[in-house]
Order: structure tokens, then sequence, then C-alpha cells
């Protein structure tokens, strides 16, 4: 068995003998301590060269392989230049500390600190000890950790929906669409945006029930400012909005293993929001998660703000209650287009989220078969509070670090980019944290997210109806959604709008594929399966009210006015 690769550079030093790294205060975050792991292989044959060692409890000298001792050098090393990396950084974390002026906001600023620095230290001993998910310990989902929706009892039952409160993931940006700003305000259907029609579901919520559901917003330092703005205008609404912000952690430079800010005030690009596993950490240093007990507030209903299919549901809610679940993930059936999404396993009688950042190269395939694994991650979370309350304050997150690589663009023209990684965590990895946590396979309309203008064309078309605030699927559609892929000509918002200006009817449509420079025109009609590929150097107009069923269409067709 190779020995692990060495996770720190080889340029760090060790600290000065005198200096003591502080290693205190590492309130409410996962535990992370060391580990030295060795190989399991035993090497039965006697060995050509071994030294002697005594073990002083037994008196009598211990035959060491010389392979075996060399493993227990690099791991020695290994925990040397671990520590040595830590102690770097956690000094690196004081002197960043020591930049903030205000009390309230230093002891803030700590708090994040030590929180980060928990999750850079158990980064560091994941590295050095090789920590590879062992695949024949995986296996597909046992029968009671995924109940089928279908077998949920049927309810009316408001009861439970006192004890409730909707929060949604909102930390993300527009960019990836073009657009400036948080992505919950992108506008989506008849000039509303996710926001504006979460907000609706809800409102629509508290007054069929007469209750008051509060909606929770998990923003970002990207978004925060922006949201405070636009919640501004549902102040006259039936609806309790409450916003708190997830951590705002340092980038870590890739060479040096130290953060990229010299300040708390450093540019906005040397720092990052740390993923959505961040949720339970912040809705307890926030504050919100005692006030929402207070309230009387027992369980979240947690989805992503681009989600429009996450809507509360009756049955699952009371299914949570009779179950005792403290923790539910929404899972659906897997499809072609969801190989890559996460999925729920079984380890070692443990139900558990497996990434495929996780996977080991050699079983990528059998990840993303769909045999094998049927289900995948919807990101719609029910979690009990006081739970969630209790693994924070136990100490008890340790959920799966994702090692994002990044560069950060260089200040002055010449200058080669920076190099970074980001230390982010997911809420589905905290299922193995919660008692009798399980997933619920849901049907498909409960997944409907707008990640691009593929989708954002998919949920403004014909195939969906809006009614408050919820899109509902055309009873007249024959089986799923179809698959619409647009390209690069459509990766921004401004593009797709400009391009395709009357969405297309597509109630029949069962694959789109345009490619190249394309313009609909209006009252256009796509059916069976439509492929229109402009190609290098033309574009293609499409004529209004054309009607193209089963078709593909190629090469240059402009139309000219007269």
């Amino acid at each position: 068995m190779a020995a692990p690769k060495s996770a720190i550079p080889s340029h760090l030093k060790n600290a000065p003998s005198g200096e003591k790294a502080d290693f205190s205060g590492d309130r409410h975050h996962g535990k992370s301590q060391s580990h030295v792991t060795l190989s399991k292989g035993r090497n039965t044959k006697k060995p050509a060269f071994a030294e002697k060692a005594v073990d002083h409890n037994l008196k009598m000298p211990v035959i060491l392989n010389a392979k075996l001792m060399a493993a227990l050098h690099e791991q020695a090393f290994e925990n040397t230049s671990t520590s040595v990396a830590a102690s770097q950084m956690r000094n690196a974390l004081n002197n960043l500390a020591d930049t903030v002026k205000d009390p309230k906001d230093k002891e803030r600023f700590e708090t994040e600190m030590d929180n980060f620095f928990a999750l850079f230290r158990r980064y560091l001993n994941d590295k050095a000890k090789g920590s590879e998910i062992e695949w024949s310990r995986i296996a597909p989902p046992k029968p009671e950790q995924v109940v089928d929706y279908n077998s949920l009892g049927n309810t009316d039952s408001v009861e439970f929906l006192n004890k409730l409160a909707v929060l949604k993931l909102n930390g993300g940006l527009g960019t990836s669409m073009g657009c400036v700003g948080p992505k919950s305000v992108i506008e989506v259907r008849d000039g509303m945006s996710f926001l504006d029609l979460s907000v609706r579901q809800i409102e629509f919520l508290n007054r069929t029930y007469d209750v008051n559901v509060p909606f929770v917003l998990m923003n970002s330092f990207n978004t925060d400012t922006d949201t405070a703005n636009i919640i501004k205008k549902y102040e006259g609404h039936n609806i309790d909005i409450m916003t708190f912000n997830q951590s705002k952690y340092p980038r870590v430079l890739k060479d040096s293993l130290l953060p990229a800010p010299k300040s708390a005030e450093s540019k906005i690009s040397d720092w990052y929001p740390p993923g959505h596993g961040d949720v339970f950490e912040s809705l307890y240093n926030s504050g919100i998660l005692d006030k929402l007990l207070d309230r009387g507030i027992e369980i979240v209903f947690l989805s992503n703000a681009d989600n429009l299919g996450a809507v509360v549901d009756l049955n699952i809610l009371q299914h949570m209650v009779e179950t005792k679940a403290e923790y539910i993930m929404e899972l659906t059936d897997k499809t072609k287009a969801d190989v890559k999404g996460g999925t729920i396993i079984d380890y070692e009688g443990q139900a558990r989220l497996l990434e495929i950042a996780q996977v080991p190269k050699q079983y990528v395939n059998e990840f993303k078969s769909i045999k094998k694994f049927k289900y995948f991650n919807t990101n719609n979370v029910w979690m009990n509070l006081r739970a969630v309350k209790r693994v924070v304050e136990n100490n008890e997150l340790a959920l799966e670090i994702i090692p994002n690589g990044k560069s950060i663009p260089a200040d002055n023209k010449g200058e080669a980019d920076v190099s970074i990684v980001q230390l982010e965590t997911a809420v589905g990895a905290a299922i193995k944290h919660f008692h009798n946590a399980h997933g619920v396979n849901v049907p498909r309309r409960r997944f409907l997210p707008v990640k691009t203008c593929s989708d954002l064309m998919l949920v403004k078309s014909d195939l969906y109806t809006l009614k408050h605030g919820q899109l509902v699927m055309d009873p007249n559609r024959f089986g799923p959604a179809p698959l619409i892929k647009l390209g690069s000509d459509f990766k921004k918002v401004s593009s797709f709008q400009s391009r395709i200006s009357s969405i297309p009817k597509i109630l029949e449509l069962d694959h789109l594929t345009i490619t190249g420079p394309v313009n609909l025109g209006r009252g256009v009609v796509l059916k069976g399966t439509v492929i229109i590929v402009a190609t290098e150097g033309s574009t293609i107009d499409i004529p209004p009210g054309s009607i193209l069923e089963n078709v593909v269409v190629q090469g240059s067709l402009r139309l000219l006015e007269h």
C-alpha cells in the first residue's frame, strides 16, 4: 500500500520551539481529532530487516517490519506537517481577528474563524490519512432507509403547521446565468421572481389554514444587502420573513495553505460562503434557531431558492412527526439527466449521502448507474430544530469536506492568477448525524430547479400554469417534462430573451436541442424530438407560427423583413 502523499507544501517550516499554536476556542463545530492510521495489510513473512521495539506494558520485544517502520516514520512526518500547517493557519487567523476593532464584531468574527479552523484542521487530517471512501462498504439503501411517498398517509391535518418554518438557501448569485445580484430575484414567470413565488406560496398557506409559518432566508455576504432591500416590498404582506447570513470564510492559498485575506476588510474575492452544510452552525450562531424554538417552531423545511417544486407538503410533515424522524431527505428517481447528482447509500447500516466528488475514479460509472443507485438528492430537507441544536452544541457535526479549487484574478496585468482552495460542505451529508434519518422518494414535480436558461424555458412554457405561487404541470401532458438543451448562445438570460422573445408551445415536446445563433419567432410549436443546429458563421430564424415535429434543422435560414 503506497504511503499517502503529504498534504503539506514542502516549504513549510516547523513553528519556533517556544511558540505554541492556539487551538482553543473551537466552538460549535465538528470534532476534528488527529488520526494515525496504518496499513491494514500485515506481512507474515520473516522480514529481511527489522528493528526491535519494546512494548513497555508487555515487557517483551516486538518485531517491526521495515516497511511498517517506514510507514510509521511517514505517518509521524505527516502528523508533524499537519500540526505545522494547522499552527501557521491558527496564527494567521488570530492576526486576522486582531484587525477587527469593534468588540462585538470581533467576537462574531472569532467564532467564524474558530469554525473555519476546525474545518481546515479536519481537511488536513483527512488528506494526511488518505481518507478515500471504501467502495466495498457502499451498498444501495435498505428498504427502511427510503420510504415511498405514495405510502404516506394522505392528510389535510394542519395541526403541525404551527410547528413549521420554511427555509430557503439564498446565498447564490445569478452570475452563471449572466445576471447581477441574488439569483432568487431573476424573473421566472409572469413578472415574478423565485422570491416572489416563494412568498406567494407561504402567504397562501398562512391564509388558507390560518397559521403563521415563518419564511427564513439564509443569505451570504454576496446576497445579504440586495435581499434586505428587496424584501421591504413584502412588508404589507401576510408573511413573517427572517434572515440570517451563512459564514464568511477565508479562501486558502493552494501553495502556502494560508488564508488569502490579509485583514478582515480584505477584498471580497478573498472570501467565500462555505456551502449549504454551513446552515447548522449559522442558524445556531445567528440566534435564529433559538428565536424559532421560542416561538414553538420545531421543524424546518429547507430547500434551494431556485427549486420551484419545493413547496410545503402536509403528508411529509405529518410523516416526520409521526415517525419521530429528526431528518428527512427528499429523493426522486434518477434519470440519465441526473447521474451526477448526490445519492443516498447504505454505509455499514447507516443512511449516508454520497456525492460524485467523493467517488474514486474507477467507480464513477458504477455511481452513475441508474440500476444500482436509483435515487438522487433533491436537497429538499426536513429537520428537527432541537436535534439541530443538539448536534451543534455537542460538536457532533463532521460533514464530508468538498475541496473546491478555484483561482482569484490577479490584481495587476501580467501577473498570474492566484490558485486557491475553498473547503465546502453539503447539508445532505448531515443525514448520518440524526436519529431515525431517512429518505422519502417523492414525485418528480417536487424537483424543478432553474440552473440554466434551458430550465428557464421549461418553467416559462405552456407546460405549466401558476397557482398561488406554485407551478402545476398541465394534466394533458403525458410523461415527464421534456429534455431541453440550449447551447452557449443562450447561456445569459439577456441572450435567451433576445433570441426567444416568445416561449414556444411545448406540451407535446420530448427533446429539444438548439446549437448556435438561432432565433425563434412568435407562436412556434415544438413536438416530439426537435434539433436545430446553426452552422458556424450562420444564423437560423424559425418563422413565426412554425410547427416543428420530429425534425432536424441545419445550416442557415435568415428571414428578411420587407
